[in-house]
């Protein structure tokens, strides 16, 4: 079959090599003892891993040399923060990790469009506000603001809530490199929160019937929000144990709730 040429950020992808899951397991040895060139060679070898990645944003994105880059920003994460005693292979590690980037970038570069009209209510709002605070000595309300500019203090608000930067509920709060906490995390539901009494108290049964370590990894994993390296520093072993032991105290806590 004839293999067409496609060029992203001038890498032909035609040529590009697809590494087996044993010459992946060499490779990381050798770059966990100081061999530069062979991250270079996991790198190469996993770039045809970003490209099926971005697939479907072919037709969400003009230029994929950019978000080209941005996966490969996650790939080199994915590469620096993964241990082969996590015991699964590479590219079921690095998947999620590029694609966070890739989702954040698309998120972070999909701007709020804003009215013109909106947008010069504001600037005339701004003005006027500045000038009653040399006035008045205090900064104006907003009905002060309305009555000088002849508008409703319905206008005059959403004209200057509208220039506020918005914050996403994906927006990360907190990343060191491996885990990640999203805003959504850390919002209640209050919607539901009689809806899910029952099973509220028993997963609270449950955790306490786990083992003491796991109860605690599972409390500051998903109550405080620790990320596994920060437990693996505190508690004095390795992130891979904590990933087993979280994984572990879950598959337990599914038996004991199911």
């Amino acid at each position: 079959m004839a293999r067409h040429k496609v060029e992203i950020c001038g890498v032909n992808t035609a040529n590009l090599k697809v590494l087996s899951n044993e010459e992946m397991i060499e490779l990381f040895k050798k770059y966990k003892k100081g061999d530069v060139f062979a991250k270079d060679d996991i790198v190469n070898g996993n770039l045809k891993l970003v490209l099926s990645i971005l697939k479907k944003y072919n037709n969400r994105v003009e230029n994929m040399d950019d978000l080209f880059q941005v996966g490969c920003v996650g790939l080199i994460k994915a590469i620096d923060n993964f241990d082969l005693r996590f015991d699964v292979k590479f590219s079921t590690y690095a998947v999620p990790m590029i694609l966070g980037e890739v989702k954040r970038y698309l998120r972070d570069n999909n701007s709020v469009r804003i009215a013109r009209s909106i947008k010069d209510t504001a600037y005339h709002a701004f003005r006027v506000k500045e000038e009653l605070t040399n006035k008045l000595n205090r900064e104006p309300t907003v009905s002060e603001i309305a009555k000088k500019l002849n508008l409703s203090e319905f206008e005059v608000t959403n004209a200057l809530e509208s220039m506020k930067d918005t914050l996403s509920i994906s927006e990360p709060i907190y990343n060191d490199g491996g885990d990640t906490i999203y805003l959504l995390d850390q919002l209640e539901d209050k919607k539901n929160d009689m809806k899910y009494i029952d099973e509220k108290v028993a997963l609270k049964e449950a955790i306490n019937n786990l083992k003491e370590k796991e109860k605690y990894i599972i409390e500051e994993r998903y109550v405080i929000g620790k990320t596994q390296m920060e437990l693996a520093d505190e508690i004095g072993i390795s992130q891979a144990q904590i990933s087993r032991i979280e994984k572990n105290a879950l598959n337990e806590l599914k038996k004991m709730i199911n």
